[in-house]
C-alpha cells in the first residue's frame, strides 16, 4: 500500500511536469512575451506623455508626475468625418494641435513602408486624408505647423494646410530602381538605419533632401511564386520576380547629393559639398539656425566622419567636425548626433571606447563629457538650464546598463537602482524619464521616475507574465565567464535541463550571433534565439540538451579594441572563439564532449559555418539559417566597413570565406534559407551548397517559399522551429 502510494505520488508529479513545460507551438506563437507601451511620445509642455491604447484606438495622454491618465488625444470611435475602425501609429505636429493618423501600412523593406494618412484637427475632432493620391512615406510637420511634406513614388511633395491641404510636388525625376528624392535607397536604409532623407528648416521655409541615383548600381532579382500566407495569385502559372538595386563590395553605389527647395520661390539649389565621388552621406538634419544645413558625411572605407555646416541658400559648405578612427566609425557618431541652439552633443570613439563630446555650433571642442573604461549606449538629453547631461551606459559591466546623470564638474549621479539592462525615455524639460528594467530573471519592469532616480509609479510589471512563467517547469539562466588558450575572457549563459543532474552527461546547443557590436549576453530578459527569455531554449531543456551563448570576440560593449580586432578578416576570431567555447564545455564533468551543436541566423548563420570548418572538429551537427557564405556576395556599406573591398583585401575576403573552406566542414549540416531574401539572398545558401556537393560533403537544406531574411509568416516559424528541434534530436542524442 505504501509503496503505491508513493508510486501514484510519482506519476502525479510527472503528469504535472509534463503539464507545466514550454511547448514548440507556445514558442512560434509567442505565448510568453512580454506587455510594453506602444508608441509613448513626450509632449512639449514636459509634463505629460502620449501613448497608444492596447485595442489601437485611442492616443491617450498621461502625466509624467502621477502616470495617471488625464485625458484623450484622439479616439477613432468619436472623431469626426471618417470610416477607420484603428490605426497603426501617430505624428505630432509641433504645437500638438494637429496629428498624423497612420493607417493601412504596408512594408517595403526594414524600415520603410507606404500608409495611408489623415490629419486630425485637435480642435475641431476631424479627420481628413493628407493626400487623395495614394498612399504616402515618411511624412513630417514644418517647425510651424503648417506644411507637411512626404514622398510618394520616390519624388517628394508638400501639403500646405493654411490653403485647403493644397499639394504640390517639389521633385519630379523620382523612378523606381533610378532615382530616389528624400528617401534612402536599399543599402542606406539597411545599414545606415534611417528611412527619412529629408528635412524642413527652422523657419519652415526651406527644404532640404538628398537625392540618390542608383541608376549604375547593377540590379539584383529574385523570383516571386504563388506561395501561401499571403498567396500571390498573379503567379500561379508563372513565377513573377522583383528586381531591385543591390550594390556589393567594390561595385558602384548610388551617386548622392544634397539639395535645398525654397519654398516660396520654388528655387531648387545643389548643395557644393565637397564630397568623396564614392563618399557616403548617413544622415542630413537642419540645425536651429535656418541658415545651417548639417551635413554628414563618411569616405567609403567609413573611416573619416565630416560634419559640415551648408547655406541652404548660397550652397556654400563649411567643414566644421572632423572624427575619425583606425579601422571604422561606428553608426552611433551620426545616428546620435543631437544640435542645440549654440552646441552639439555627439559620440566617438576616439579614446577607444564610446563616449560623448560637447562642441560650439561653429565645431570647436568644449569638453569631453564622459570618459572612462565603458561605453555610452545612448545619450538621452541635456537638460541646458542647469547643464546636465542624462545618458546610458554600461560602466558597471558589459553586461549591464544603467541610467546615469552628470553636472558640468563631472559629478556623476546613477539615477537607475536595479542591476540589469535599463532603458530610458526623458520628458522635453528632462525632469522625468520613463524606465524600462530587466535582468535575464526579471520580464520588463516599466517605471515612471523624476530626474533624481525616485520611482513614481509603476506603469507596467508584467506580473501575468510573471505567473505564467512561474507555472511553468522553467530551468534556471546562469551568466558566466571563462578564459580561451588565447588568453581573452568570454561572456556567456547557460540554461540547463529543470532536473539537471551534474552526474549525468548532456548534448550540448550553442546559439550565437556574433557579428561586429553586437551583444548576445546580456543581463536582460531579452535573451535567447528569440529574445523571449529564453523559451525555446527553455523547450530545448526539456528535451534533455544544455542551451549555451557566448560572445566571443568582435561583438560589442567592451570597447573598441575588443569589437574591433576582426577587422579585414571578419569571422576568423568569432569562429575560434566558438570552437573555444566548446572545447571549454567539452572539459565540464556533466558535458557530452561527443555532443555538441552550433546554430544561428544570419551572421550567427555564418559563423556557424565558419565554426563548423574551423579545423577542429568538435561539433558534431549545426543549423545555418538565412546565412552569409562569402562577403563578395553581400551588401557594400556592411561589408566594406569590416573589410574594404576585394581589390584592396582579397587575402580578406578568402579568409573569411565559408565556401573556400567546405573542404574542412566536420560535422551534419542543415542550411535553411528563404527564397525572398532581400537581404542575404539565397545565392549565398545555393553557391555554399554547390562547393558542398563538389567537396563531396552530405549535408540537409530546407528551402521556404516567398520568406524574406526573417523567414516567417502563417504557419512558417513553427515549422522552423521544429525543423531545428528534430535536426539536433536526430544528430546529438
Amino acid at each position: 500500500m505504501k509503496k503505491a502510494s508513493i508510486l501514484l505520488i510519482l506519476c502525479m508529479v510527472c503528469l504535472l511536469g509534463q503539464a507545466q513545460q514550454v511547448t514548440l507551438n507556445d514558442v512560434a506563437r509567442s505565448v510568453y512575451r512580454t506587455e510594453g507601451i506602444q508608441g509613448i511620445k513626450p509632449m512639449m509642455d514636459g509634463e505629460h506623455y502620449t501613448r497608444i491604447s492596447p485595442d489601437g484606438k485611442k492616443i491617450v495622454k498621461y502625466s509624467f508626475k502621477t502616470g495617471k491618465e488625464v485625458g484623450t488625444v484622439f479616439n477613432v470611435e468619436t472623431a469626426r468625418n471618417h470610416t477607420l475602425r484603428s490605426f497603426d501609429n501617430y505624428i505630432m505636429s509641433p504645437d500638438e494641435s494637429k496629428i498624423l493618423i497612420q493607417t493601412e501600412t504596408k512594408p517595403i523593406y526594414r524600415r520603410s513602408f507606404t500608409a495611408v494618412y489623415y490629419i486630425y484637427n485637435v480642435r475641431n475632432n476631424t479627420l481628413e486624408p493628407l493626400s487623395e493620391n495614394g498612399p504616402q512615406q515618411v511624412p513630417l510637420f514644418s517647425p510651424d505647423g503648417n506644411q507637411i511634406a512626404f514622398v510618394r513614388d520616390n519624388n517628394l511633395y508638400l501639403v500646405k494646410l493654411l490653403f485647403g491641404n493644397s499639394e504640390s510636388q517639389v521633385t519630379k525625376d523620382g523612378k523606381f530602381n533610378e532615382v530616389l528624392n528624400g528617401i534612402p535607397d536599399w543599402v542606406y536604409e539597411e545599414e545606415f538605419g534611417f528611412n527619412r532623407a529629408f528635412d524642413f528648416s527652422a523657419d519652415s521655409q526651406m527644404l532640404a533632401y538628398i537625392r540618390f541615383d542608383e541608376s549604375q548600381v547593377p540590379m539584383y532579382s529574385f523570383p516571386w511564386y504563388k506561395g501561401m500566407k499571403p498567396a500571390l495569385n498573379q503567379y500561379e502559372i508563372y513565377p513573377g520576380k522583383y528586381e531591385y538595386k543591390y550594390p556589393m563590395p567594390g561595385i558602384d553605389n548610388s551617386k548622392v547629393t544634397v539639395h535645398t527647395f525654397d519654398i516660396k520661390s520654388r528655387v531648387t539649389r545643389k548643395m557644393d559639398l565637397p564630397l568623396d565621388i564614392d563618399g557616403y552621406i548617413p544622415r542630413i538634419k537642419f540645425t536651429d539656425n535656418p541658415e545651417a544645413l548639417a551635413i554628414m558625411t563618411l569616405n567609403r572605407h567609413q573611416n573619416r566622419f565630416d560634419l559640415y555646416l551648408a547655406n541652404p541658400r548660397s550652397t556654400l559648405c563649411k567643414l566644421i567636425i572632423r572624427d575619425e578612427a583606425e579601422q571604422y566609425i561606428k553608426e552611433t557618431a551620426y545616428a546620435n548626433i543631437q544640435f542645440y541652439p549654440n552646441h552639439i552633443v555627439m559620440m566617438s570613439e576616439r579614446d577607444g571606447f564610446n563616449h560623448l563630446y560637447l562642441y560650439t555650433a561653429g565645431g570647436n571642442l568644449v569638453k569631453q563629457i564622459t570618459q572612462g573604461k565603458y561605453e555610452v549606449k545612448d545619450f538621452l538629453g541635456w537638460d541646458e538650464k542647469n547643464n546636465v547631461f542624462y545618458y546610458e551606459s554600461n560602466e558597471e559591466s558589459p553586461l549591464r546598463s544603467a541610467i546615469y546623470k552628470i553636472d558640468n564638474k563631472g559629478k556623476k549621479t546613477k539615477l537607475s537602482t536595479r542591476e540589469g539592462t535599463n532603458n530610458a525615455i526623458f520628458s522635453k524639460n528632462q525632469k522625468y524619464y520613463i524606465n524600462t528594467f530587466s535582468n535575464i530573471t526579471t520580464p520588463p519592469v516599466i517605471t515612471l521616475n523624476d530626474n533624481t532616480g525616485k520611482v513614481l509609479t509603476t506603469l507596467v510589471d508584467n506580473k501575468a507574465l510573471i505567473k505564467k512563467v512561474a507555472s511553468l517547469n522553467m530551468p534556471s539562466k546562469e551568466l558566466f565567464t571563462f578564459t580561451t588558450t588565447d588568453g581573452v575572457e568570454l561572456n556567456g549563459w547557460m540554461m540547463k535541463p529543470i532536473n539537471f543532474d551534474a552526474n549525468k552527461k548532456y548534448p550540448v546547443i550553442l546559439h550565437q550571433y556574433s557579428g561586429p557590436g553586437s551583444q548576445e549576453v546580456l543581463d536582460t530578459w531579452r535573451i535567447g534565439a528569440r529574445n523571449d527569455g529564453g523559451m525555446f531554449e527553455a523547450y530545448m531543456a526539456s528535451q534533455g540538451f544544455i542551451m549555451v551563448c557566448v560572445d566571443g570576440r568582435g561583438t560589442g560593449g567592451r570597447g573598441s579594441d575588443f569589437e574591433k580586432c576582426t577587422y579585414m578578416s571578419i569571422g576568423v576570431k568569432e569562429a575560434r572563439d566558438q570552437v573555444e567555447t566548446a572545447l571549454y564545455l567539452s572539459k565540464l564533468p556533466y558535458v557530452d564532449n561527443q555532443n555538441i551543436g552550433i546554430w544561428g541566423w544570419s551572421y550567427g548563420g555564418y559563423n556557424t559555418l565558419m565554426a563548423m570548418s574551423e579545423g577542429t572538429p568538435v561539433f558534431k551537427a549545426g543549423v545555418a539559417i538565412a546565412a552569409p557564405t562569402d562577403w563578395r556576395f553581400y551588401d557594400s556599406v556592411y561589408t566594406e566597413r569590416f573589410m574594404r573591398t576585394p581589390k584592396e583585401n582579397m587575402e580578406g575576403y578568402n579568409a573569411s570565406s565559408a565556401i573556400h573552406r567546405v573542404d574542412k566542414l566536420h560535422g551534419e549540416l542543415l542550411l535553411i534559407h528563404g527564397t525572398a531574401d532581400d537581404n542575404v539572398h539565397l545565392r549565398n545558401a545555393s553557391e555554399y551548397s554547390e562547393a558542398l556537393v563538389q567537396a563531396d560533403k552530405q549535408f540537409d537544406m530546407h528551402i521556404y517559399t516567398n520568406r524574406n531574411h526573417g523567414i516567417r509568416g502563417g504557419n512558417t516559424t513553427k515549422h522552423l522551429l521544429t525543423r531545428v528541434t528534430n535536426f539536433f534530436i536526430e544528430h546529438l542524442k
